[in-house]
């Protein structure tokens, strides 16, 4: 495996946690490097810091207690104000600040935010330069392949930011238009590389070790991001990272590490959130941790009507106390 530095930082693995709005806040980014990643990026924060306020913001801005290096995802159309996001949360404890250029979502791309940047070329390079001047710390930046299949402009844009001072870039493998349907490609993430000295990370459908390393290998990238395939997943950073380094392909996690992996964050949601709003994101973890297990679907519509953390835990232990019973019968397979 090729070591990965951005500034002073080197990765422990070329392994990366994407960023994930809603998803990867400081519970699930822990762990996520518990089980492995080399480096997980905090969902986006708003780059107007008149936002700030929010309860959302506040604890989106929380970078105590974090695991080094901390990468904080800043999002905005404006460059004056995503500088002095950047330098906010550099004072608050970032140590490495990433731009969102890769972001589709409806509400982001309408305030010119987002994968919009990349249709005005004009301002990415302002954002660029007004972002990695206003700060000491590395900066990243992350995107699509371009607005739209006619309008395929990564390559130009990650010039343009390896020239302004850009430390590493992400690559996700589709334009904007695309969202998340349809496949990833990887050739134009090959192109970018191909393009740039700087460190390039693959993002875009990478959910097992194999397709992460025919990923590396097609496009000669750095390292792969993973997002989605960690929802409910967070050992695949343990299975990627060890067959890159070894070849060999970790046994997956048993029924009582899941469990294990699942209660304690639960117990991490509840602590960080408090119970009303910790009960509440729970839910939507816990659907995704389940999705392979018999009776999952059953029992999400019964979770997800429970409104404490004790219920929700007890709920957890006799659902797996279930399925170990299931596999202990004959004929089931362990």
């Amino acid at each position: 495996m090729s070591t990965v530095k951005l500034g002073p930082y080197t990765l422990a693995n070329p392994v990366i946690l994407a960023p994930m709005a809603g998803v990867t806040d400081q519970p699930f980014r822990r762990l996520c490097w518990q089980l492995g990643a080399g480096l997980v990026v905090s969902e986006m924060v708003t780059s107007d810091v008149r936002l700030w306020n929010s309860r959302k913001s506040q604890l989106r801005l929380r970078h105590d207690q974090e695991i080094a290096p901390r990468s904080v995802q800043i999002a905005g159309g404006d460059a004056q104000m995503l500088a002095e996001a950047a330098q906010a949360n550099v004072a608050l404890g970032a140590q490495i600040i990433d731009i969102n250029m890769g972001c589709p979502a409806k509400k982001v791309c309408n305030k010119a935010a987002g994968s919009a940047l990349m249709r005005d070329e004009a301002l990415v390079g302002e954002i660029l330069h007004s972002v990695v001047s206003a700060v000491d710390v590395p900066v990243t930046l992350k995107m699509r392949t371009g607005w739209d299949a006619e309008n395929k402009n990564a390559v130009r844009i990650a010039r343009m930011a390896e020239d302004a001072g850009i430390t590493a870039l992400a690559v996700h493998g589709r334009t904007r238009n695309q969202l998340y349907t349809g496949f990833a490609e990887y050739d134009t993430i090959a192109a970018v590389k191909q393009a740039v000295s700087i460190p390039v990370f693959a993002n875009g459908d990478i959910d097992s070790p194999q397709k992460a390393r025919d990923v590396l290998q097609h496009t000669g990238a750095d390292a792969v991001m993973i997002g989605r395939a960690a929802q409910g997943r967070p050992w695949i950073f343990r299975e990627i990272a060890h067959f890159l380094a070894t070849g060999e392909l970790l046994a997956p996690p048993s029924l009582d590490e899941i469990r294990t992996l699942l209660l304690q964050h639960l117990a991490a949601l509840h602590t960080f959130y408090g119970e009303t709003m910790g009960v509440r994101i729970a839910r939507k973890h816990v659907g995704w941790y389940l999705a392979t297990l018999p009776g999952a679907d059953a029992f999400r519509r019964q979770f997800n009507q429970l409104e404490d953390d004790h219920a929700q835990r007890d709920s957890i232990e006799q659902f797996f106390a279930a399925c170990e019973e299931q596999q202990k019968k004959p004929g089931v397979a362990a």
